[in-house]
Parts: C-alpha cells; sequence; structure tokens
C-alpha cells in the first residue's frame, strides 16, 4: 500500500493517490489528471475509483474527466445526486482497492453529501481518515455554503456537523492519521493549520471543535462565529462539480489562441473580454496595458480570480510572462474560469513594439509615506487587507476595504481623492489599484513592501480600534 498526497498550495488543496495490488484510488482530484494517470501508468496501476468527498466549492474537481479516461467509478456519499454515472454509496459500505478497503463514513454537515473514506490496511486496521472539508487540521468545514442546496439554515447544518464528528469520526482511535482536503489558505474553513496531515488523537486535544465537553449549543455558536463572506464563485464551481464540465484540453486550445496586438484589440472590443495581466505585480508596475487587471500567477491566482471577476463566463484575453500561457489557463480552469479567448504572442514587448501606449503605477517606499503622512495628515490610507488582518494592527487612521470585497465597496470611494493603497507585502495592493484604474480611478499610489516594512520601520503609530472602512 502507498498513500500519496498531491498538494497544490495556490488552493490550498490536498489530493489523494493511493494503490495496492495493481489498483489505485484518487481522492477529490483536480480537474488537470494528466498527472494522476501518468502515476498510475508508471506504477502499473488501474484506477478503479475515483472518492469525491462532497461537491466541492472552491475548485472544479477533476472527478468525471478522469473517469472519462480511465473507466474509473467515481463515488459518492449518501444523498448525492450528481447529473453522471456514479456510485451513491451507502453509509457504512465497504469499497474494496487491491488488498485494502474504504469505508464510506457518511458525515453530513458541511454539505448533506459530505462523507470521509477511512483506509483499512491489509490486515484491516483503520489507519487513515481522508476527511475531505468534513475535519480540518485545527478546524471544521464551515457550515454556512449549502444552505440552499440542502433547505436547512447555517445554525441546523451545523448541528448535523456537530453528530457526524461525535458519532462518526471522534470514536475511532487515536492514532489513525487525518489527511484533509485543504489547509491554511483555503476559504472552506477559518483556522485551518499549515500542517498537511495529523493523529486523530492530537486533533482531539488541539482542535477547537473537538473538545469532548463541547456542548451542541456551544458547538454551533462557535462555528458559525466569525466565518468570512465565502467567495462569488463559490456556487457556480458546484454547479460545475455537479453537472460536469468541457474537457480541459478543449479549454486549453481555445485559450492558446496567439493572437497580434491588433488581434488582441479586436477580441477585446468584440467580445467584451476583460484582459488578465498575470505578470508579477513589480513588473505590471513598471508598465501595463491600459484597462488591464494584474493577478500575479506567483500568488494565490485562482482564488483571487474566482473572488474578483464576477462572471465565470466572461471572456478573458492573457497577458503572461513568455510560456506560462498554458499553466495560467489550466489554473483558471480549476476555478471554472473556462472562456479565455487567446493571448498577445509576444507579451507586453509586442504590445510596446506596436506603438501602443502603457500605463505605469505610482509607487512610494514606506519611508516615503511616512513623510508625506507627516506633511499631510489627513492624506488617506487605504489598507486593502483582511478584517482580521487590520485588526490585529494597521496605520493609526487608515482606513479598511479588503480586496475581496472591492467590487462592491467601490463605490465608497471618492475618485477626485488620492489613495495610498498597501497590503501585506504588495500582491494584493497592485491587484486592487488595477481593478480601481481599470473602473476610471486616476489618483492611486502604491506603497510598496506593505504593512510587515511599515510595523518594521517604527514610524508609524499603530492602532488596534479605528472600525473598518464605512
Amino acid at each position: 500500500m502507498n498513500i500519496e498526497q498531491v498538494y497544490t498550495g495556490c488552493l490550498a488543496q490536498g489530493a489523494y493517490y493511493i494503490t495496492s495490488a495493481g489498483e489505485a484510488v484518487v481522492i477529490d482530484p483536480l480537474r488537470d489528471v494528466d498527472s494522476y494517470i501518468q502515476k498510475a501508468e508508471k506504477d502499473g496501476c488501474v484506477i478503479k475509483y475515483v472518492l469525491e468527498t462532497h461537491f466541492h466549492a472552491d475548485f472544479v474537481s477533476g472527478h468525471v474527466e478522469l473517469a472519462n479516461r480511465t473507466g474509473a467509478k467515481i463515488v459518492y456519499g449518501p444523498t448525492a445526486q450528481p447529473d453522471y454515472s456514479a456510485v451513491i454509496a451507502e453509509d457504512g459500505q465497504i469499497l474494496k482497492v487491491g488488498d485494502i478497503n474504504f469505508k464510506v463514513l457518511h458525515t453530513p454537515g458541511h454539505t448533506m453529501e459530505s462523507c470521509c473514506y477511512l483506509l483499512q490496511d491489509e490486515q484491516g486496521k483503520d489507519v487513515a481518515l481522508f476527511s475531505g472539508d468534513t475535519l480540518f487540521l485545527g478546524d471544521v468545514g464551515r457550515p454556512d455554503l449549502a444552505q440552499k442546496a440542502s433547505g436547512l439554515t447555517t445554525d441546523q447544518l451545523a448541528g448535523l456537523l456537530f453528530d457526524s464528528l461525535r458519532h462518526k469520526i471522534m470514536p475511532l482511535k487515536d492514532d489513525i492519521i487525518v489527511y484533509p482536503s485543504h489547509g491554511a489558505g483555503s476559504a472552506c474553513g477559518k483556522n485551518l493549520s499549515n500542517d498537511r496531515f495529523d493523529t486523530l488523537g492530537h486533533q482531539k486535544q488541539t482542535n477547537y471543535a473537538l473538545r469532548a465537553d463541547m456542548t451542541r449549543d456551544e458547538f454551533i455558536k462557535e462555528v458559525t462565529s466569525g466565518l468570512p463572506k465565502p467567495p462569488q464563485y463559490f456556487p457556480f464551481n458546484v454547479m460545475l462539480n455537479k453537472k460536469g464540465y468541457a474537457p480541459t484540453a478543449e479549454v486549453i486550445n481555445k485559450g492558446l489562441q496567439k493572437l497580434s496586438p491588433a488581434a488582441f484589440e479586436t477580441a477585446i472590443i468584440e467580445s467584451e473580454a476583460l484582459i488578465l495581466d498575470t505578470r508579477d505585480g513589480n513588473d505590471f508596475l513598471k508598465g501595463f496595458i491600459p484597462g488591464s487587471i494584474n493577478i500575479g500567477l506567483n500568488g494565490a491566482f485562482a482564488p483571487w480570480v474566482g473572488a474578483l471577476i464576477s462572471d465565470i463566463k466572461q471572456p478573458i484575453v492573457l497577458i503572461t510572462d513568455k510560456g506560462n500561457e498554458t499553466e495560467t489557463i489550466k489554473r483558471l480552469s480549476r476555478v471554472g474560469y473556462d472562456n479565455c479567448i487567446g493571448y498577445i504572442e509576444g507579451g507586453i514587448e509586442a504590445w510596446k513594439a506596436a506603438g501602443n501606449e502603457l500605463n505605469t503605477i505610482d509607487c512610494i517606499t514606506v519611508d516615503e509615506l511616512a513623510d508625506r503622512l507627516e506633511e499631510h495628515p489627513v492624506a488617506t490610507v487605504l489598507d486593502v487587507r483582511t478584517k482580521k488582518e487590520y485588526d490585529a494592527g494597521h496605520i493609526a487612521g487608515a482606513e479598511n476595504l479588503p480586496l475581496d470585497e472591492i467590487n462592491t465597496s467601490m463605490d465608497k470611494l471618492d475618485r477626485d481623492a488620492t489613495y495610498y493603497i498597501h497590503c501585506a507585502a504588495g500582491y494584493r495592493s497592485v491587484i486592487f489599484i488595477s481593478i480601481l484604474m481599470a473602473r476610471g480611478f486616476e489618483h492611486l499610489v502604491n506603497v510598496t513592501s506593505g504593512y510587515e516594512a511599515i510595523k518594521a520601520s517604527g514610524r508609524f503609530n499603530i492602532d488596534r480600534e479605528i472600525p473598518a472602512f464605512s
């Protein structure tokens, strides 16, 4: 038996590839499934099952494509109703793979079909729990995402999650290894650990939601409090995972259309395409095509695309570093953005060589910001980090407008005012400014390095009590 975790940092997502005696399963695969198929071919294994812990909201799973290409059977827990052929397993059902077994544990609460897969080794011993979004390390799945599909309230779903954890998971032996679907950085929980796996016994000791003396009411209150607003793209990904989707190769081929600068402009006009520039923010600052949005491929690219591009069917044209075109389209497809229609051949240099104009963004250092605030104490500083980050410490007098709220909060800003904008380290502030400039804002100044440098400089009064932007 071999267990391999395939972790994707951009999505903070863990898929799993497990083999035994010539057979394999893949649990919660990403949409681009070539790597799983190549692993099975190298190992001389047949992929027997694709085990899905639930209908994912934060990414498009590779279950449909993997089943179509390998003949593997897709497995869901009880109550799942996909629009394609799948095994809808019963609670407690045993799935045999080579010399090992997977026991299906129905654990509703995060979603109604949520389940965990308990791995039993060749001797029948329980050794690992693939816990999906039911149990994370340090947290449990948020119960506010499946209200519409289930017809239940967040509190009712949290109550079901309490029962699932107490009756199905906590009675298991402490030495079982827990392999969750997500880690820190995922929007699927609020307190996820950076660790990739742990023993169940240690989670019983350290995970706030698994306290032995916790009442049902206490659990509901703690699990439902402080939940961030879910990204707007989540329901669209759920539907793709339920209904199916186009083959990834087809999506990539459509997106790999080479466009000259003239054809690039024509595509923008005729298709009303969004210009997405995926270069590093430092390169974007030096010069970019007017109207383009920067979301750098070097950061949490796919989740930010999902959070900020409101229409999942929006036509997109790309500016990328040379050689990153396929990777960019692949990452877009992981969150369901399948409508990339091409990229500018030759990148930003080709645009410049054709005699077209570029925009730039004004930038200042942390020390320069301190100097300006001394001269103009009423200047407006916008902190675009999350409210949690902001509350932990911020420049006294700075306003908080989190990046993920920009589309709904932009009308709070004065187009004639000058704003000094920062985040933690510079990635989010460039995205924020690029969106505002694409919407016609002009007086925007990027503070390079961000809050970490601000705090280290010792030149600012740090506050923890000023209310969020209003």
